[in-house]
């Protein structure tokens, strides 16, 4: 058996209307899913017929439903073989400070969402900025790109030299879209 932990107010997420996201997470897995409403999530990873590699990503899914990627976002974990969740602690780029954090998350943001939008479209990820932490899905080639801008942006980084920076990193990211070895 396995558990792991989720913010309450995923739970229901997760959990789907009438039960629809558990079951269909629970069909592609193989996975029966025990769900409480404090956020425990336990699941059997050695139960007979599950392979190994899914109790891996459905522990990533359930992680990036937590962190508040809608759950068709975070299913893709399962489809792509080079999908992957990274996860950054705003508190440790800026400190404790609530004001802090508060005022990062609003970089990060941008007016209207117009930063998050710009990220997510430039280096080609998904990104969710929940409580403390900004969570990124993506390939094994747009994700460090991505974090590095996010990196960047809790760093002090204009927002500009930001965009400059994932417009320069284009080119890797059509390479690697085309499936060229980029080395």
């Amino acid at each position: 058996m396995r558990s792991i932990r989720i913010p309450s107010d995923r739970v229901g997420a997760l959990v789907g209307k009438e039960g629809s996201t558990k079951k269909l997470l629970e069909k592609r897995t193989g996975i029966a899913l025990q769900i409480d409403k404090e956020g425990e999530v336990i699941f059997d990873e050695n139960a007979e017929g599950v392979e190994p590699i899914m109790a891996l990503k459905i522990m990533d899914v359930i992680k990036a439903v937590g962190r508040g990627f809608n759950p068709d976002k975070a299913m893709k974990l399962l489809d792509d073989d080079d999908m992957y969740l990274e996860t950054v602690d705003i508190k440790d780029a800026v400190g404790d400070r609530p004001n802090q954090v508060a005022r990062a998350r609003g970089r990060l943001i941008g007016r209207n969402g117009r930063t998050r939008q710009i990220i997510e479209d430039l280096a080609d990820v998904y990104m969710s900025i929940y409580g403390n932490t900004v969570s990124l899905l993506g390939n094994s080639i747009a994700l460090p790109i991505a974090k590095h801008a996010v990196e960047m942006l809790l760093g002090g980084s204009e927002h500009s030299t930001v965009y400059h920076y994932l417009e320069s990193q284009r080119p890797v990211l059509r390479i690697a879209e085309k499936g060229f070895d980029i080395n």
